[in-house]
C-alpha cells in the first residue's frame, strides 16, 4: 500500500464501507423518524470520526506500548482486510462486519463501531501514521474527507436505497471487495517482506 494522500483516502473510503454500510443503517434506522433518523447518522459518524482521530494522534503511542511492530501491524491489518473483503464479496447475511439487526436505536455500537471505525479503519489510520509522521496533517485532511464522503452517503442511504436496489448494492459490495482484496494482500506481503528483513 503506497502511502499518498490520494491511497490513503481511496483506503479510508474501502474500510469505512459507506455504500456497503447503506443497508445497515436504512435497516437498524428504519423506525425512526426522518429527523431523528438524519440527528442518529451525524452522531454514529462524529463518533467514528473522534476514534479514529484518537488513533490518528495516539495509535503508534499505544503500539509501542504493547511492543507491536510495524510488519505485525501490517499483517495483522492485511488479514482484517482480506476477511471484510471475503465477506463482502461472497454476501454474508449478517453483512461485512457481523452485525446484527435491533429494534431500539443503535448507541455507537454497531454502525459507529465497528461499521464505519472498524479494526481495519483503525489499522490504517495507525499505518500511515507510522509510516509518514511527519504528514500527519495530510492524514487528518484525508480522514476528514473520508469521513464527510461517508456522512452524506448515509444521510441518503434511503434514496441511495431505493434507486440503486439490492442487487446495486450487492454488486457495488462485490466490486469494493475485489479492491478491497487487492490492498489486503498488497498489505500481508508488505509485512512479510519487512519480517523477512528483521530476521
Amino acid at each position: 500500500m503506497d502511502v499518498s494522500f490520494t491511497s490513503t483516502l481511496v483506503v479510508l473510503l474501502l474500510v469505512m464501507d459507506p455504500v456497503g454500510n447503506i443497508p445497515v443503517f436504512a435497516a437498524l434506522l428504519r423506525n425512526l423518524e426522518p429527523a431523528r433518523r438524519r440527528l442518529v447518522i451525524l452522531r454514529e459518524c462524529a463518533i467514528a470520526f473522534g476514534l479514529l482521530l484518537f488513533f490518528l494522534f495516539f495509535g503508534r503511542s499505544i503500539l509501542d506500548l504493547f511492543g507491536l511492530s510495524d510488519s505485525s501491524l501490517n499483517i495483522a491489518g492485511g488479514v482484517i482486510l482480506f476477511l471484510i473483503a471475503i465477506r463482502l464479496i461472497f454476501q454474508h447475511p449478517e453483512g461485512a462486519f457481523g452485525t446484527d439487526s435491533v429494534d431500539s436505536e443503535p448507541f455507537i455500537v454497531p454502525l459507529a463501531i465497528p461499521s464505519i471505525a472498524g479494526p481495519s479503519a483503525i489499522a490504517t489510520i495507525v499505518l500511515v501514521v507510522s509510516r509518514s509522521p511527519e504528514r500527519i496533517t495530510d492524514w487528518i485532511m484525508a480522514l476528514a474527507i473520508a469521513s464527510t464522503i461517508t456522512l452524506l452517503l448515509l444521510l441518503a442511504a434511503d434514496r441511495i436505497a431505493r434507486h440503486i436496489g439490492r442487487r446495486g448494492l450487492a454488486a457495488l459490495d462485490r466490486m469494493m471487495g475485489l479492491i478491497l482484496t487487492a490492498i489486503a494482500v498488497e498489505m500481508l506481503l508488505k509485512g512479510i517482506e519487512s519480517f523477512v528483513r528483521g530476521l
